[in-house]
């Protein structure tokens, strides 16, 4: 599984074995590189960047680290080996063998399922791309270029399953995804997250811990997939995946301690006064963020949901955990607003709530993350703690959208809610300030803004001031 990096288009799925596929990439590739050069990163196009390329898809294959322009690195088609006599773990085709070319009937769902994946990747680029301004040092500066050009990768992987397997319709949903832009007002990216505006680092964070999360759970379900050339392809992004969580939990956890050491030492425990970030304000961020990231999971109750779980195109993340692989009979309470606009309990058929056993082990995982964070606070010597919102908090999409609720769960009046929103959500005012600690770039090795704190080491062996960024 060795991955050739000598090929135009660097790939371990023998593309040279299939002309007609290889012409039509290499046709789709220079419209990337012109996608990437238009809305990717702004001002650092010509910056030789230390960063990793896959040159395998073994344990320690992917991580092959070196000075790349940006707009020259090696994005390609990457797989994860087969599994051989695999079979589906769950639906209405469990134990049936994996397909390896897609089932007609379900040629339609499957490609919704890879376009709604695929979108997201540039989505992220896209949102990202003018951070570089404000990047709080060289190693903070790298791991954001890191994550972007993984992200563009994850878009080749997913356009090569459109255009092996789908055809011309598969190809016209290709260019489109290059024609989306995030937060366009006339052509949008289809999920509501990935047109939010990222203005600064802290919405970075947040978006790398949140966002990447939930990107690691759809991936963890679509691994699951009957349809194996996606099961493969989304084990591997895995593997890249895992960075940019890192990323986003380090960077979060970073900034907790700066703020909390900062707070200690003020009477009025006003971090921003001395150039750090507020903790409240951080805990309003983490409530934008997490309650936005919950609706990615989509609807409590879904046809939709059910419909992919029966026929084995989505599992669930980490099926194999699960007792019942078929959820045929069983049901599942759900907590849901009813007509006299109070909670009541409603029995749900367990497929139609599949989605909550995903949202389930994103919560869980996030709450690991806020235990962190916390202790580092309590090393401060502070008793401030951050939390997670309820899962019913600021919902747009779902059983709870259209309703209000506090951060606690609890329902509350739409009158209340405008009252209290600036105490849990971002005003207009925690922006500025935010926005304030960060008007240039730190670009000086070893050297960090002052509203963070340096990591505990650095990238591959690197010490925390090597020079991860060389400019021209």
């Amino acid at each position: 599984m060795a991955i050739d990096l000598s090929a135009k288009i660097p790939n371990n799925v023998d593309l040279d074995r299939d002309p007609k596929l290889r012409r039509a990439l290499e046709a789709w590739q220079p419209k990337y590189v012109e996608w990437w050069k238009e809305v990717g990163p702004v001002g650092f196009q010509t910056a030789d960047v230390y960063l990793r390329t896959a040159v395998d898809v073994g344990a320690q294959g992917w991580a092959n680290f070196d000075y790349v322009k940006m707009p020259e690195y090696r994005w390609g088609i990457f797989l994860a080996r087969p599994e051989p006599d695999r079979t589906i773990g769950f639906g209405d085709v469990a134990d049936e063998p994996a397909w390896q070319e897609v089932p007609g009937e379900h040629r339609a769902a499957l490609r919704r399922l890879i376009v709604t994946q695929a979108d997201t990747e540039p989505a992220s680029v896209e949102q990202q791309r003018r951070l570089g301004a404000l990047a709080p040092s060289l190693y903070d500066l790298r791991n954001l270029f890191q994550v972007n050009v993984e992200e563009g990768r994850h878009l080749w992987a997913m356009v090569y399953l459109l255009h092996r397997y789908f055809g011309r319709d598969g190809r016209d949903e290709g260019d489109e995804l290059l024609a989306r832009r995030a937060g366009s007002p006339d052509k949008p990216r289809m999920l509501t997250t990935f047109n939010d505006p990222v203005e600064d680092w802290l919405d970075f964070f947040m978006f790398t811990m949140f966002t990447d999360r939930d990107g690691k759970f759809q991936l963890l379900s679509l691994a699951e997939s009957g349809f194996d050339p996606l099961a493969r392809s989304c084990q591997f992004m895995l593997t890249e995946e895992a960075h940019h969580l890192f990323v986003g939990e380090t960077g979060i956890d970073r900034i907790v301690q700066r703020s909390a050491e900062i707070t200690r030492l003020d009477s009025n425990g006003d971090a921003f006064r001395h150039g750090a970030i507020d903790l409240p304000v951080i805990q309003r961020y983490l409530n934008l963020w997490f309650s936005s990231c919950l609706d990615l999971f989509g609807g409590e109750v879904s046809s939709n949901a059910a419909t992919y779980f029966a026929a084995g195109l989505k599992g669930r993340p980490h099926e194999e955990k699960y007792v019942d692989h078929v959820e045929r009979d069983d049901i599942r309470t759900l907590h849901l607003p009813g007509d006299s606009e109070r909670l009541v309990a409603k029995e749900v058929p367990a497929r139609l709530a599949i989605n909550e056993d995903a949202r389930d082990s994103y919560i869980r995982d996030c709450e690991r993350a806020v235990a962190r964070w916390n202790k580092t606070i309590r090393n401060a010597g502070l008793s401030f703690e951050l939390s997670l919102p309820h899962r019913r908090f600021h919902r747009m999409i779902g059983e709870y959208a259209g309703h209000y609720f506090n951060p606690d769960g609890e329902l509350i009046t739409s009158a209340e809610y405008r009252l209290r929103a600036d105490d849990w959500l971002p005003s207009p005012s925690d922006r500025a300030k935010v926005r304030g600690l960060q008007t240039r770039a730190i670009t000086r090795p070893g050297q960090f803004a002052s509203w963070i704190a340096p990591p505990l080491r650095g990238i591959d062996g690197r010490p925390v001031d090597f020079e991860y960024v060389r400019f021209d």
